[in-house]
């Protein structure tokens, strides 16, 4: 077998049945990093040493009859995540140097199963952008197309996936940070419920690693296989004993159905704001004349569906409220005069972004309460249907475009220009109620880069989603690596 593009559920059992060692796993994967990396850019913070070090202590755990989830698995992690010794910088220069004293909780969780972390992948400042590039690290490329961005802001980890650098990785999501680099890149990602991952220790430098309680964000599992990411968020699920004063463990329902003929589908390649590319578009056909042939009952339309444009606003007015929490105070007073300075009439999504940027305390609480309408639609919606399909954004990946400011530049959907922020309504479909969403690959563009689609389950319902993917996976194949 092709041990670097291994799944693993496979190498799991390989090393329980002793034909291979985890020092073996672990020097084939910084082998291929050392061949591949110089081009593709996806690790940027490498441990081999300690990565080594972690492999022959699970052979001798295993040679003791220990067993754990992911006992000698070799993992990489996105570079937000506060892993003690290596430098936690978000792609901001002016902390290059920050090393943090502890493990991120979920970085202890994939240690405590036994991972091993060959290191740290690349982001985009701050996490803020569709992209993966920084001054501290440089640009990651797309391993299909080096001409192309792997998305953001868990690039890094996507690119390390389709190129086989690590069985595993952990990112976050907050504007599609998992699911849109999963897409680019043709491997898989779960956005969890919101609050069903811990994310302690996945926090700005140099802010202390404190629980919190996000208000969008998320931390996730990546994968080349359905069945892979259920395995990870296994070891990622659960609370922070910081906050509840337990151990971590949770137990979700059970997937709604085993078969595709029971699934209940809405399928989406429509949004109101932004149209939706032929190549996206068709993946999603591919996906629904899947279910279709799998005996799942599809609809493309349902009245239960809560107001997709009045969920987009809510979502980018929460989403760049908090984006700007921290700005100093004279960019905060320059954005208060340019929104003031709006015409009433303008309700562009550029228009809503700079109002969210100058909310106030009672603007976000009157948002948030028209948010817990959707919520309460969403819970009426899936008493009728157990997913959704629907794009991630509304092109494959798209050429590097390193602009200063983000406000100018645009994305080319099928020869039209539109503003580049305008993609992230399709990321918010889930995200702003705080729903579990599965990425999975649905075929390539004519150009032959990959196309992926988002399964959106019920909260806390994630396994839902995770089981369709697994099926769908078996019907119209998942992962293929980049030649």
């Amino acid at each position: 077998m092709e041990l670097n593009l291994e799944t693993a559920e496979k190498l799991v059992a390989a090393l329980r049945a002793g034909e291979v060692t985890s020092a073996e796993l672990t020097d084939r994967a910084i082998a291929r990093i050392e061949r591949d990396d110089k081009a593709i850019n996806a690790i940027c913070v490498p441990d081999f040493d300690r990565a080594r070090a972690s492999a022959h202590r699970a052979d001798k755990a295993r040679a003791l009859g220990e067993d754990r989830p992911l006992l000698g698995v070799p993992v990489t992690v996105k570079e937000s995540y506060n892993v003690a010794g290596l430098p936690t910088t978000w792609g901001m220069p002016r902390h290059r140097n920050y090393l943090p004293a502890e493990d991120a909780v979920q970085v202890s969780r994939l240690k405590a199963a036994g991972a091993v972390v060959l290191g740290k992948t690349n982001v985009p400042l701050g996490l803020q952008d569709m992209q993966s590039f920084n001054e501290i690290y440089g640009t990651t490329n797309n391993p299909w197309d080096h001409g192309r961005t792997p998305g953001g802001s868990s690039g890094g980890s996507a690119a390390a996936l389709a190129s086989g650098f690590g069985v595993l990785s952990i990112g976050s999501d907050l504007a599609g940070s998992l699911r849109t680099p999963a897409h680019f890149c043709g491997v898989y990602a779960h956005k969890p419920t919101l609050g069903l991952a811990a994310t302690r220790g996945m926090v700005p430098p140099p802010a202390p690693a404190l629980p919190a309680e996000s208000d969008l964000a998320v931390v996730g599992p990546m994968a080349r296989t359905a069945r892979d990411l259920s395995l990870l968020l296994d070891v990622m699920a659960g609370p922070d004993p910081l906050t509840l004063g337990v151990a971590h463990d949770v137990t979700l329902p059970p997937a709604r159905h085993e078969r595709l003929c029971d699934f209940r589908v809405l399928v989406l390649d429509d949004h109101p704001l932004i149209p939706t590319g032929a190549a996206v578009r068709a993946g999603v056909d591919r996906v629904a004349d899947a279910l279709v042939d799998g005996g799942a009952r599809v609809e493309r339309h349902s009245s239960l569906l809560p107001d997709p444009t009045e969920a987009a606003t809510l979502y980018t007015q929460l989403l760049f409220s908090g984006a700007v929490a921290y700005f100093p105070v004279e960019a905060y007073e320059q954005l208060r005069t340019r929104a003031a300075a709006l015409s009433t009439d303008d309700q562009s999504l550029d228009a809503t972004r700079l109002r969210g940027m100058v909310f106030s305390h009672r603007d976000w609480v009157e948002t948030n309460s028209r948010r817990e309408l959707h919520r309460h639609g969403w819970r009426r919606f899936f008493a009728e249907f157990d997913a959704v399909v629907c794009p991630i954004t509304p092109t494959p990946a798209f050429p590097h475009d390193h602009t200063t400011d983000p406000r100018e530049r645009r994305i080319d959907i099928d020869g039209v220009e539109y503003p580049y922020f305008d993609q992230l309504v399709w990321a918010g479909v889930a995200t702003m109620p705080g729903l579990p969403a599965t990425a999975v690959p649905a075929g390539r563009s004519p150009e032959g880069l990959p196309v992926g689609v988002q399964l959106i389950g019920p909260m806390f319902e994630d396994r839902t989603p995770l089981r369709l993917a697994e099926l769908l996976e078996q019907k119209i194949g998942g992962f293929q690596a980049p030649k």
